[in-house]
């Protein structure tokens, strides 16, 4: 009898447990970037390391300086190093060459501007999701969910590109996201 008076109090509306708006809250916030992460990969797959530094059935000593400049190679004297020419990496001791130096710096730079871009994607993502949880301000599980969901966006496009950005850019990014984030509390809490 008392959960019917609830009802007919809160205008004939069950009340909700929190515990189950926050579950769904979580969930949309984990499943939208799942989502944007599974679908920025379908349409636009990371670079292969190995489209770039193929492995060799056979791999030779290479004895030279020379011989190792000529495929693209970093020629080493008489140092310990730890060199990636299969998994896991080997150590080496003395002379050696590093014969994925040229195409690992090509890679490299490849996924400089693959993690710039879908940077850039996550961004916009984030802002979409923001400006989503402005909208659906009647429902506040979509909000809420929307929010957080942007806020993990930028969260994801920051962490992939963060290395390779300048110090300006990350102050600049900041300062945005920053400012975005104050604008649109402002805009959804004052009251």
């Amino acid at each position: 009898m008392e959960s019917s008076a609830q009802a007919v109090v809160s205008g004939g509306k069950k009340p909700h447990s929190a515990i189950i708006k926050w579950a769904f809250i979580i969930g949309i916030t984990i499943v939208v970037n799942l989502f944007l992460m599974y679908l920025v990969d379908a349409i636009y797959p990371q670079p292969d390391y190995a489209a770039f530094c193929p492995d060799n059935q056979v791999n030779r000593a290479i004895e030279s300086e020379s011989a190792c400049l000529e495929i693209g190679g970093q020629w080493n004297e008489g140092v310990d190093a730890k060199i990636r020419m299969a998994e896991p990496a080997t150590v080496v001791s003395g002379n050696y060459c590093n014969t994925t130096y040229t195409c690992q710096k090509q890679y490299e730079e490849t996924m400089k501007v693959y993690n710039r871009n879908v940077f850039v994607v996550f961004v916009i993502a984030g802002i979409l999701l923001l400006l989503g949880s402005v909208s659906f301000a009647g429902v506040e599980v979509l909000s809420l969910a929307f929010s957080f969901g942007g806020v993990l966006a930028f969260l994801i496009g920051a962490t992939r590109y963060w290395s390779d950005m300048d110090d300006i850019v990350r102050v600049l990014i900041l300062g945005v996201a920053l400012a975005s984030l104050i604008f649109m509390a402002w805009k959804k809490f004052r009251e």
